[in-house]
């Protein structure tokens, strides 16, 4: 396998060339980032003039690699220095023209205020909207923070975002848009490793081939090489496994063990199994065909989620009920989502109870162990039909696992015993376990109607979508509020006055005359964000406002709070995005 050694000088270098060059498979351009051509030239010099003067036939190739290495290594730092900085100045998937921002949104921020709001953020579960606006203002394209901040802790805040947020198509967006993979390199092994714990080695692969840079970190370097053995590539996935093997950069025998066999360098299978990434997990299932591995309590989720989706579980469908401590384990990986409620469920009815336990199974499951008491309860389920009585047997088995801390391994299968029961069946004392633990149907999205007696949800909105000129909008409205001013019963509410100042912040002139429809209180926003304001801080304000929506929708959202947002937005001249905030919650939907 050592194909290095076999290389004399000249094509030893050549070979290096095409390594660096050609190592993403993806798209066949140059990378330059050790500046080739110039080390081509000298390498190719001094390949020559040996040629001439000397002949050492034992000269080590190897250090000839690692001098190599330690030249370019010397360029190589201030080029990868200047690139990497200048990727960081503009790195994000948006125009800012798409939602009314610039270029220079993250300049005026402080990185101490944006530690404190981040690390406030990242114990929030975010609602659809607040994760929309949060999207926007950490991917659209914009210089990064320098002020108390380094780029790297701002593109890790961003990072860890994306990971929390964990939607692998925009996590990929995110990084091959920019070819970031080794800026990323935490964010890319989220990514990868998500799609093999779900056994999708085409998906986790696809990343690779779409790469055009040379990969630095090592585990990125040993999947991107078995992702080519994968692809039937192994010629070049043999090329630049030895060169980073010959480099020193990867120093790891149980991953070459795996190679060289999947290389076909090796007729042995190597049965040992490693569980200390997801990579190593999966080369073991791959090089085994009799792979088997029962995972204990202690197995990591990723490990459970890999054998789940590959069907590796098959071994505790033949588990005694007798074996409760392998039970205990079942209960707990579906606690964690790892294995299936509908087998959890099924090993509970194989157990044994007499009548008289079953007739009295709410007292009875008293005297008997965890997993058997949740054994009988659920039989005793399948057997009563009166819904009562269904309902406080239920209760008794979400609070077993409840007390066990392993609530929702009774997650999906209490919402299909509680889906068949009519809310009007429910007594009063059980109403709350009910609306807790039932999944309500959702509503289907509703429509806007236009209420052209309110001028907030009247067709006057429509301006917000760029259907009005502006002579007209200033026309119609001035009528609208002339009506208003005439019909004493009219309320002007806030979100009248909302409307209202959005159009005067765009420029539409409203005549002064309507000016005591209602009074402006400027301290409704809140003292700290008024100063990012003044500031100009428009990307710490987009993260403040999602702060504050945090778990809510903005259409349940009080009026105050929505016009101290819309209010932010008008002094900060994010009009798109504030637009598109308005025709979610001004319009009257039915």
């Amino acid at each position: 396998m050592k194909i290095l050694k076999l290389l004399n000088k000249k094509n030893l270098s050549i070979f290096f060339i095409l390594f660096i060059g050609h190592i993403s498979y993806a798209e066949d351009k140059p990378v330059d980032i050790w500046n080739i051509d110039k080390e081509k030239t000298e390498i190719s010099s001094s390949s020559n003039q040996t040629t001439v003067e000397q002949t050492p036939e034992k000269k080590n190739s190897v250090t000839d690699i690692y001098k190599m290495q330690s030249q370019k290594k010397s360029i190589s730092i201030e080029l990868d220095k200047d690139l990497k900085d200048k990727k960081i100045k503009i790195i994000g998937l948006y125009d800012p023209e798409d939602y009314g921002l610039d270029i220079n949104m993250w300049s005026n921020s402080d990185g101490d205020q944006l530690r404190n709001i981040f690390n406030k953020l990242s114990k929030l579960n975010l609602s659809m909207d607040a994760k929309e606006i949060m999207k926007i203002a950490l991917l659209t394209n914009a210089h990064v923070p320098k002020k108390n901040i380094s780029s790297d802790e701002f593109l890790k805040f961003r990072s860890d975002w994306l990971i929390k947020n964990s939607d692998l198509e925009l996590i990929e967006e995110y990084l091959i848009k920019n070819q970031i993979l080794n800026l990323h390199p935490e964010l890319t092994k989220f990514l990868i490793n998500k799609h093999l714990s779900e056994f999708n080695i085409k998906k986790a692969c696809q990343i690779f081939f779409k790469n055009s840079e040379p990969l630095n970190d090592e585990y990125l370097s040993k999947f991107n090489i078995y992702c080519l053995i994968s692809e039937n590539k192994k010629d070049e996935a043999q090329l630049i496994y030895d060169l980073k093997k010959e480099l020193g950069i990867l120093k790891d025998e149980y991953f070459e063990k795996k190679i060289n066999f999947l290389l076909g360098y090796s007729s042995k299978v190597d049965n040992s199994i490693s569980e200390k990434t997801i990579l190593d997990f999966h080369l073991a299932h791959k090089t085994n065909s009799n792979f088997f591995f029962e995972p204990k309590e202690n197995t990591s989720k990723i490990i459970w989620k890999y054998l789940s989706s590959a069907n590796l579980l098959n071994s505790f469908q033949q588990i005694k009920i007798s074996e409760l401590d392998k039970i205990s384990v079942l209960e707990k990986a579906t606690h964690n989502k790892n294995y299936s409620e509908n087998d959890l469920f099924n090993i509970y009815k194989r157990f044994q109870f007499n009548i008289n336990q079953l007739l009295n199974a709410d007292e009875a499951y008293k005297s008997l162990s965890s997993i058997e008491s949740r054994a009988l309860i659920y039989q005793k389920i399948l057997l009563v039909s009166e819904v009562v009585e269904k309902l406080k047997l239920l209760k008794i088995l979400k609070n077993s696992f409840e007390n066990d801390d392993i609530g929702l391994a009774f997650d999906t299968k209490l919402k299909e015993f509680l889906n068949v029961i009519e809310p009007t069946d429910v007594p009063d004392n059980l109403t709350s376990f009910y609306y807790t633990n039932i999944t309500l149907k959702k509503k289907l999205e509703k429509e806007v109607k236009f209420n052209n007696d309110v001028l907030h949800q009247s067709k006057l909105i429509n301006y917000f979508n760029g259907d009005y000129s502006k002579s007209k909008i200033e026309k119609d409205v001035n009528n609208f509020l002339k009506k208003i001013k005439k019909n004493k019963k009219y309320f002007f509410s806030k979100r009248d006055q909302i409307y209202l100042e959005s159009l005067k912040f765009d420029g539409i002139e409203i005549s002064k005359k309507y000016d005591d429809l209602y009074q402006v209180d400027a301290s409704e926003i809140p003292t700290d964000i008024q100063v990012m304001i003044n500031n100009n801080e428009k990307g710490t304000v987009l993260l403040r406002i999602v702060e504050v929506i945090g778990q809510d929708k903005l259409d349940r959202i009080d009026d105050d709070t929505i016009y101290f947002i819309i209010n932010t937005l008008n002094q900060l001249n994010i009009d798109l995005l504030r637009n598109k905030l308005l025709l979610k919650v001004l319009p009257l939907k039915v």
